[in-house]
């Protein structure tokens, strides 16, 4: 069953752990706001993946919140997550639905209006907007799109979407005021000393924006 809540939106990178587990750092931060978990760990093995993503839920299956694989249909699969994340790159979107089924949570990253059309016809669980600020968590992507950017997006697009890119306490407000249902962070919670109170600084600041708009 689909359960995707797109407030806080952790992406993994085992890079920023400082030493610390990442089973840890995930359960802190999920523990402090964090609703979905997308594993994207690009320098290991298909094994290591493999042996991640089930480490990873097992620690987010009490707090039923949904593991997310990035790319890898086949550890989606293998298993049994709660959905998977593609870019432009990956595998075409409806080959993604047909392997998966549609009981599972599909995210498609966006980079210009043009992919936003393309996903307005399909049916993908949400969209990320990528990248929203520049950062260096990720290399691999196009020119950030900036808060106009997420506002243009927004308006036209039929699918709740988060944003990802170089996000932090100063400009995540600015996110969800600009449109967008979420933010996604990797380093603003995997680099800090404390993921809880990482995680809970950021969902109060989206509780409040969301709050201030009721």
């Amino acid at each position: 069953m689909k359960k995707e809540d797109l407030a806080l939106y952790l992406v993994t990178d085992r890079s920023l752990l400082s030493g610390r587990s990442l089973e840890e750092v995930v359960g802190e931060a999920v523990r402090g706001g964090v609703t979905m978990v997308q594993l994207r760990e690009k320098a290991c093995s298909s094994r290591e993946f493999y042996e991640l993503a089930f480490a990873l839920k097992r620690v987010l299956t009490p707090y039923e919140v949904p593991l997310i694989i990035n790319d890898r249909v086949d550890i989606a699969l293998a298993c049994d997550a709660g959905g998977l994340h593609i870019g432009q790159q990956d595998l075409p979107y409806p080959v993604v639905r047909k392997l998966l089924g549609k009981n599972k949570i599909i995210g498609l990253s966006v980079e210009n209006l043009r992919d936003v059309e393309e996903a307005n016809s399909w049916d993908v669980d949400y969209i990320g907007i990528s990248p929203v600020f520049s950062t260096p968590t990720k290399t691999d992507t196009a020119a950030p799109v900036g808060l106009k950017g997420i506002e243009a997006i927004t308006r036209l697009s039929v699918h709740p979407s988060v944003g990802i890119g170089g996000i932090h306490p100063g400009n995540a407000a600015d996110i969800i005021r600009a449109g967008a249902n979420g933010i996604a962070v990797v380093s603003a919670i995997m680099s800090a000393p404390e993921p809880y109170k990482a995680a809970s600084g950021l969902k109060e600041i989206i509780n409040q924006v969301n709050l201030n708009e009721v």
